[in-house]
């Protein structure tokens, strides 16, 4: 990402004036916030509109990165980067909302303001609760430390901002940076754990094509530890940092950061190591990252624990801003007054992938399923050519198991037309052995037509899929199998493009167990 385009997004992204008049006329006067109730599908709606059902998305104006949640008296907090000023204004703050289940939220405002004190703007960092009252502000403050532009040229450096009740208001430590910028362009993005074992606290920081490691006893001092090299996936962005036990009882420390790989054919999402952590070095099994996500949006993702169970090793959650930089204003919803939307959370686990190999499996959050309506029931279904089901919506969860004996592609029209001309295809190209998710045919953010048809290798030898896939009003979010594989990709239909059609090239399919769940 070049120098430009980082000053693009950290100072939210000033549009063209003149489109910006285009953009907010018929911006809507009043929206009740994130998501408190996921609203009734568009089929059944007087007033059509393309606020997502069911995911996360701002109130209105701009969102971009999510910053990792934290648990705390019963409740997830969190925070996202926030522009109110948006499309004609410049910088972020933290913007703050709550949940118990992680599928309905509760805004609450603004709790780390913008540009209040001499430093710049708040851009992304990370909130620990701070049991021991390490950092002097009293047991179970949340502290912040936090990406700042300095007040002489800019500099990005690390600042620390506090919270003494309960993560609704921070204030700012001094104006001073706890962390100060040794004299890079790209220094940001701070990541803060807990080692118990070494009583410290470890930070993983963006620094260009490497992520570098720190260690500080109280939040307020850091010292440099080591750093991790990355290669060919650009610069790195929203490094990430922690321990899981896989299925077999082997515990694994997972590097993270959000990267883009596509010249060398790989996603713009995250990109993850497995290895090993010895408190000041991060050392891993193989050069080569894996990805979490092979769709085009799934991008400065955050991970962290479920605050409900004492297992905090054995899984996680995950979420992520459902956007991408090469066309991060190309929305629809902008007609009504918004531009920001996360994935659905998932929860992540740690997998044998072979000998003495690893790799992180996704699976949809399950109390999103729980919070969607009864299903309607399909199959078996035996199609060569295709057939389309008697069911349209805009919101659901769909699951299926597809099985062949010898054909060339297989899957899914989805959000299709009445007249068949408009879809998003969801399968498996058994020809060129890989999964896909094509929106080539549908509303789409990119102009350039590069990034319309996302892939990922899948063993066809096997012939059958299992899929799952979350539709809502400009999404989709495809899981393969037990999770290996997982597509998250904006999409923007018509809104009566409300069709699913099963289809098969090259030979018969058969289309068992299909299950379909709205969501109201």
């Amino acid at each position: 990402m070049n120098k430009d385009k980082r000053a693009f997004k950290r100072h939210s992204l000033i549009c063209h004036i003149c489109l910006a008049f285009i953009l907010t006329i018929g911006i809507a006067a009043n929206y009740s916030g994130s998501n408190a109730t996921p609203e009734e599908s568009s089929s059944s709606q007087p007033h059509q509109t393309y606020r997502a059902n069911y995911h996360f998305t701002t109130p209105d104006k701009w969102k971009n990165d999510p910053q990792r949640p934290v648990y705390l008296d019963g409740v997830y907090h969190y925070y996202y980067l926030y522009n109110r000023d948006y499309p004609t204004g410049n910088g972020t703050e933290w913007r703050h909302a709550t949940s118990t289940d992680l599928v309905h939220w509760k805004d609450e405002g603004i709790a780390i303001p913008k540009y209040t004190n001499p430093n710049g703007d708040p851009w992304s960092g990370s909130v620990v609760v701070d049991e021991a009252g390490t950092a002097g502000f009293g047991k179970g403050a949340l502290i912040a430390i936090v990406t700042e532009p300095s007040a002489d040229g800019g500099q990005q450096e690390q600042y620390l901002w506090y919270s003494t009740d309960h993560g609704y208001t921070f204030s700012a430590y001094g104006n001073a940076p706890v962390l100060q910028n040794p004299g890079t362009t790209d220094f940001r993005d701070p990541k803060i754990i807990r080692d118990d074992l070494s009583s410290k606290w470890v930070m993983v920081l963006a620094e260009g094509t490497k992520v570098g490691f720190y260690e500080s006893r109280d939040l307020k001092t850091w010292h440099y530890a080591s750093s991790f090299a990355t290669d060919k996936i650009g610069i790195v962005e929203c490094p990430d940092l922690y321990l899981m036990q896989a299925e077999d009882g082997i515990y694994k420390w997972v590097l993270g950061v959000s990267a883009n790989g596509t010249a060398s054919g790989k996603p713009n999402t995250y990109a993850y190591w497995i290895g090993a952590f010895d408190g000041k070095t991060f050392s891993a099994d193989q050069k080569k990252p894996q990805w979490l996500d092979y769709g085009y949006d799934w991008y400065g993702a955050v991970t962290f624990e479920d605050g409900t169970s004492s297992d905090k090793a054995h899984h996680r959650y995950a979420l992520a801003w459902m956007n991408n930089w090469e066309y991060p204003h190309n929305t629809p919803t902008l007609r009504e007054g918004f531009n920001g939307m996360d994935s659905i959370v998932r929860r992540i686990e740690l997998k044998q992938a072979g000998e003495g190999s690893y790799q992180l499996v996704s699976e949809p959050l399950e109390a999103l399923s729980q919070a969607s309506n009864a299903a309607a029931a399909y199959g078996p279904i035996v199609v060569n050519g295709s057939k389309t089901l008697p069911f349209t919506g805009d919101a659901y969860e769909l699951t299926a198991d597809i099985t062949w004996s010898a054909l060339s592609n297989v899957g899914l029209r989805l959000r299709e037309s009445a007249d068949k001309s408009r879809h998003v295809d969801i399968g498996v190209y058994a020809d060129g052995g890989y999964s896909y998710v094509n929106r080539a045919y549908t509303g789409n953010p990119d102009k350039s037509g590069k990034y319309l048809e996302s892939k990922a290798l899948f063993d066809v030898s096997n012939k059958k899929v299992h899929l799952r896939v979350f539709v809502d009003k400009t999404s989709v979010e495809v899981f393969i199998d037990e999770g290996d594989i997982v597509f998250s990709n904006v999409v923007f239909p018509e809104l009566y493009d409300q069709g699913i059609t099963l289809f098969s090239d090259g030979g018969t399919a058969v289309f068992s167990n299909i299950m379909i769940k709205p969501f109201k």
